[in-house]
């Protein structure tokens, strides 16, 4: 790969980029006191094992719209990236679990996905380098022996059984330390893994059955804010307004009086923002469901009339998520526009940060070449542009612009961190509430 490949970033095609660059310059100007903050931040409450998080860069906002815990795509990083991934593996289970050698991951069901398989086996080589053994163990009850995948890159992935004896699981023979979760257990946790004695990373309870998206952008306003009073900025610069609705069923159409009155009160929270700087372009929403991930259950709606006539196209698709879960929740969040482009063809690109513990360990560019920069992203036809930015991310240049490559990839590092942080909390209050309902019980 070129110098230039290296360091590619898209063209931010938009003028509305004043607040950006003040944001970026804020960064680079207290990059000693934002790193000092974090570390104190990080002693108070450990961050997950791995996570990912899209964000959205507008010009005049950068802020995370999605944070994931049970991160794929690692295949999607640039190889410059596993020394760095390395050490930060070895960082997070030495602290989670001192004693610890042997691990297996829990993946999702996609059995005909070589896109998935290509990124567990780039997490298990990331495991294993760190000194880990590792195996791969499968909840799928059809699977009844190890069965290998062929993958297109060459390497090969084999997924075993889970059996389990007494609080332990384990499969053919081996016995692992810690079972590191890449299922998001949106239909809830597995008697199989329930009450097992092994550590089990993330929690359980981190699974779309006991988490909400409004949940973690609760605790992602509060993050923003102290960030933002700590620097300096608006934190809505940096920070998405929401709000929720509850017993909704698309296709009864129940619930569309509150997402219309609630969609009202958030498209004019927005346009008093876009007022306030300056901002021409239209405010709209994007409309989730609640819990959940892989792009489903997701719309976006520029006006009242828009969110009280939805089609039964829409309402079909915004009625089920992942493994036929119902949606009867949805998060209603401001929509962030993505000027960010690539190529020739200017398709619109979003980046992706991933980290492992609290180390910022590379990231990727979201393209899509049929969606708007109003659409969600993380829909069939997209594809993936790596960038080794693992350097610029953690050593911005202050001799150079503050939007060089350099110093917007350690901007887009700062933010996902603190999508990382509200993580962090949320997975906190989960594990206190539990300690609760067991001391009441």
């Amino acid at each position: 790969m070129s110098v230039e490949n290296l360091y590619a970033v898209p063209n931010l095609t938009t003028v509305l980029t004043g607040p950006l660059r003040e944001i970026e310059q804020h960064l680079l100007n207290q990059q000693s006191a934002i790193e000092t903050w974090f570390r104190n931040e990080w002693r108070k409450t450990p961050a997950p094992f791995y996570a990912s998080v899209d964000l959205r860069n507008a010009g005049f906002k950068l802020a995370p719209v999605d944070t994931n815990l049970f991160p794929a795509g690692f295949n999607n990083l640039n190889p410059a990236f596993m020394p760095l991934c390395i050490q930060a593996t070895q960082s997070a289970l030495e602290h989670i679990c001192p004693g610890a050698n042997r691990v297996l991951i829990i993946p999702e069901n996609h059995t005909r996905n070589t896109a998935y398989f290509e990124s567990l086996a780039m997490l298990q080589e990331v495991l294993n380098k760190a000194g880990y053994a590792t195996k791969i163990g499968s909840l799928d009850a059809e699977l009844e022996s190890a069965q290998t995948q062929q993958l297109p890159s060459g390497d090969q992935l084999t997924l075993h059984p889970i059996v389990r004896n007494g609080n332990r699981i384990s499969v053919d023979g081996f016995d692992p330390c810690i079972v590191l979760l890449n299922n998001d257990l949106s239909s809830g946790a597995p008697a199989v893994l329930e009450n097992i004695e092994q550590t089990v990373i993330p929690p359980i309870r981190s699974g779309w059955a006991h988490r909400l998206k409004s949940g973690h952008f609760g605790h992602y306003q509060q993050v923003a804010e102290a960030f933002a009073e700590q620097i300096g900025i608006d934190p809505w610069l940096i920070n998405p307004l929401f709000t929720t609705c509850g017993e909704i069923n698309f296709m009864k159409r129940e619930g569309e009086d509150c997402i219309a009155h609630n969609v009202g009160k958030l498209l004019d929270a927005i346009q008093k923002k876009y007022d306030e700087y300056g901002i021409t372009e239209p405010p709209f929403i994007i409309v989730k469901a609640d819990a959940g991930t892989y792009g489903m259950g997701i719309m976006t709606i520029h006006s009242i009339e828009e969110a009280r006539e939805l089609n039964r196209k829409q309402r079909t698709k915004m009625s089920k998520i992942k493994g036929g879960q119902a949606v009867s929740k949805v998060i209603l969040q401001e929509g962030v526009y993505t000027f960010e482009s690539w190529g020739s063809e200017q398709a619109v690109a979003e980046p992706v940060v991933y980290m492992l513990d609290h180390f910022v360990v590379g990231g990727f560019y979201r393209v899509h070449t049929g969606r708007s920069r109003t659409e969600n992203l993380n829909a069939p036809g997209m594809h993936f542009e790596p960038l080794a930015f693992a350097e610029p991310c953690n050593s911005p240049n202050e001799k150079m612009p503050p939007d060089a490559c350099p110093n917007r990839f350690y901007a887009y590092g700062v933010i996902a961190r603190l999508a990382l942080l509200a993580a962090a909390r949320e997975l906190d209050d989960l594990k206190h509430s539990d300690v609760t309902k067991e001391s009441i019980d």
